[in-house]
């Protein structure tokens, strides 16, 4: 009976929300702005040479994305048992997973060409596994005209402002990520082990010297979210550099460099600014764990960030990394080398130290994809994610987690892809104390997206 009531409810979420893509079928066009629907699917920073609507006054776009997933999941460890005070719950054991429904979670998302080549961008969730109220993610201007000083040409053509508060533009895989319901982008179910994400206040200047060359340089106060505090906070700073280009019909070669610092922060969330949660549902969780001194039963949003690894590294962040991406046809390729250097300010210090001892962690990950069929409406693939280095301060040797996800998916519309992913995740070196230790979770998910 519960299964069936699941099932009429992520159906009447789909009729609800085809209707509403119906209805807004004829949605107005906005200037130098990524579709939400599989027109956006690599893209990456919308290019300036390119045929624009005219402006014809202020338009509203009402935009939404929405996912479900059915999970089928188990995972093993072989930790030491860590007895509760209370002499019989134990702390390492995981939570006992079975097959399920998870959380079905939903984004809004309002655009609007507020000026001729200026627009505003309000991004929501309304339903997440972290956040599972009403959320607003951040909002922000994108300047890419100047119609109050007469358009001068020089800007319309190489330059464009981000101002407000937004994803940071830190690499390239923010582009190809799962955002809470958006998932549309992502050919597959998760996101990376460490995920690099995080919404900042600040601003952005862009500049396009030619057609498939761009140049960014951004500055941020740093913080998820803004302070006025008179505590340490100092902005980050942050470039990229990309080339992009369509060799021909049949070719398309992009490769990024980007860098990302932050001197001193009380809460510097570049690897742990995600909202949403991860789609890998209690892998690797306890079934009881500590709160404040509090025996507590694990829930959905406590314990959001299944199967990642956050370094915790929130102050004093040096991170870079390369980012190739090569398309053939239906055959693409998308890496990542990325090496990452902070720490937390709970990190113990060696004796007469100031500050704790820097900790580096390295993460790689290869994809390879091949879209087939007409519109490219059905596609397989394989990723190939590793982390390593000194993910946990209390830990002083290395540690290593990978991660391999085999994926089929299919566009049965622009608007709706339906995905199957058999994911394996392993963790190594963790010491028999560490709940991870000798850890491994596999099994398979089925995820639905649309998204207009």
């Amino acid at each position: 009976m519960r299964l069936f009531n699941q099932i009429m409810k992520i159906l009447t979420v789909v009729a609800l929300v085809s209707f509403a893509a119906i209805a807004f079928a004829q949605q107005p066009e906005i200037q130098y702005f990524r579709p939400y629907d599989q027109k956006g699917v690599n893209t990456f920073e919308p290019k300036k040479n390119v045929e624009i609507p005219a402006f014809e006054g202020i338009k509203v776009r009402i935009g939404g994305a929405f996912t479900q997933q059915y999970q089928s999941i188990s995972h093993e460890n072989k930790a030491d048992v860590k007895l509760h005070t209370d002499g019989k719950t134990d702390l390492n054991k995981l939570y006992p997973l079975g097959n399920g429904f998870n959380l079905a979670q939903a984004n809004l998302n309002f655009n609007v060409q507020l000026e001729d080549g200026i627009s505003l961008t309000l991004e929501n969730y309304m339903s997440s596994r972290h956040h599972q109220e009403f959320w607003v993610k951040g909002g922000f201007v994108q300047v890419d005209k100047l119609p109050m000083f007469g358009n001068p040409e020089w800007f319309t053509k190489y330059v464009r402002v981000k101002i407000g508060h937004f994803g940071v533009n830190y690499g390239d895989q923010q582009f190809r990520r799962t955002d809470g319901g958006n998932a549309m982008y992502n050919p597959f179910v998760g996101n990376y082990i460490m995920d690099q994400f995080a919404t900042e206040i600040g601003g952005e200047v862009y500049i396009f010297p030619t057609n498939d060359l761009m140049v960014m340089a951004g500055v941020t106060n740093g913080l998820i979210n803004g302070n006025v505090a008179d505590v340490t906070k100092k902005p980050s700073f942050y470039a990229k550099l990309a080339f992009d280009k369509q060799v021909n019909e049949d070719f398309r070669v992009r490769l990024s460099g980007s860098a990302y610092m932050n001197e001193e922060s009380g809460r510097n969330t570049l690897f742990g600014g995600d909202r949403t949660g991860s789609r890998f549902y209690f892998a690797m969780e306890p079934e009881y764990y500590l709160s404040s001194g509090v025996l507590t039963k694990t829930g959905t949003a406590d314990k959001a960030f299944s199967g990642r690894i956050n370094p915790g590294f929130s102050t004093n962040v040096a991170t870079w990394q390369v980012a190739p991406f090569l398309k053939f046809k239906g055959l693409e390729v998308f890496a990542t080398y990325e090496q990452a250097k902070g720490y937390a300010s709970s990190d113990p210090k060696a004796e007469g130290a100031s500050k704790p001892e820097k900790r580096k962690v390295d993460q790689i990950a290869v994809e390879g994809v091949y879209r087939f069929l007409k519109n490219e409406q059905v596609y397989i693939g394989g990723r190939y994610n590793t982390v390593s280095g000194r993910i946990d301060a209390r830990t002083a040797n290395d540690l290593t987690v990978n991660r391999y996800e085999l994926v089929a998916g299919w566009y049965a519309t622009k608007n709706l892809l339906l995905k199957g992913a058999y994911v394996n995740q392993e963790y190594k070196d963790y010491p028999s104390s560490s709940i991870y230790a000798e850890g491994l979770f596999n099994g398979l998910m089925v995820e639905a997206v649309l998204a207009f």
